[in-house]
C-alpha cells in the first residue's frame, strides 16, 4: 500500500506542476483572446479562435515601435500627462505604469537593482529582499529623512504581495543571485530543494 502511495504521489508531483502550467498559460491567453476577440465576433461573420490574442499582440508590438519614434512618444507622453490630471485614473494608472517599468528594467537604472539580505536587528533573523531605489532625490521629503538608506522591496510567500522597508545600507548584504532566482525562492517559500537546484 505504501508503495503504490509513492508511485501516486511521485505521479502527483509531476503532474500537478505540469497542468497547472498549462491551465494558467491557457487562461492567460483566453483573457487577451477575450479582450479584442468579443468586439470582432460582433463584427465578422466567421471567428476563428485565438485572433483576438494574436490582434492584441501584434497591437503591443505596433505600440513598441511607434513609441520608438520620437513624434509618437512625444503624443504619447502628453496624454499621459493629460491622464495623469484625472484623480481617479491617475490612481490606478501611476502605479500600474511604475511596476511595469520596475519589471520590465530588470537590474537596470530604475528598475530592481540587486538581491541582497536584510538584517532584521538583534534577533538574527535575515530576510530576502530586492534594491528597488537607491536614492530619493526626486522625493524631497523622503531625500531629507533617508539618509544613508536604499528602498528594499522584501516578497511574500504563496502570493504577489510583499513590503517595502528603508533600510540602513549597513544592514543588508548584497547576494550573487539573479532577481528571478530570488523572486521563485520568495514566491515558494524556499519549498524548491532539488539536490541540483543551485542557489
Amino acid at each position: 500500500m505504501k508503495h503504490l502511495q509513492k508511485i501516486f504521489l511521485q505521479g502527483l508531483v509531476t503532474f500537478l506542476p505540469v497542468a497547472l502550467t498549462i491551465y494558467i498559460v491557457y487562461a492567460g491567453i483566453s483573457i487577451v483572446d477575450s479582450l479584442l476577440g468579443d468586439a470582432l465576433r460582433q463584427v465578422m461573420p466567421v471567428y476563428i479562435p485565438g485572433l483576438g490574442f494574436l490582434l492584441t499582440i501584434l497591437i503591443i508590438f505596433l505600440l513598441g515601435f511607434l513609441l520608438n519614434n520620437l513624434i509618437a512618444a512625444g503624443v504619447f507622453h502628453r496624454l499621459e500627462q493629460q491622464l495623469m490630471k484625472v484623480p481617479f485614473i491617475k490612481a490606478i494608472y501611476s502605479p500600474l505604469r511604475d511596476l511595469m517599468n520596475l519589471f520590465s528594467k530588470g537590474g537596470g537604472p530604475g528598475g530592481l537593482q540587486t538581491v541582497v539580505l536584510v538584517d532584521m536587528g538583534e534577533t538574527g533573523v535575515r530576510a530576502l529582499g530586492l534594491v528597488t531605489r537607491e536614492n530619493f532625490k526626486d522625493l524631497p521629503a523622503i531625500d531629507q529623512n533617508a539618509g544613508d538608506r536604499l528602498a528594499v522591496y522584501i516578497p511574500m510567500s504563496y502570493g504577489l504581495g510583499g513590503f517595502t522597508l528603508m533600510v540602513p545600507r549597513s544592514k543588508i548584504t548584497p547576494l550573487d543571485m539573479p532577481i528571478e532566482k530570488a523572486m521563485s525562492l520568495a514566491i515558494t517559500g524556499w519549498v524548491k530543494a532539488e539536490k541540483n537546484d543551485e542557489v
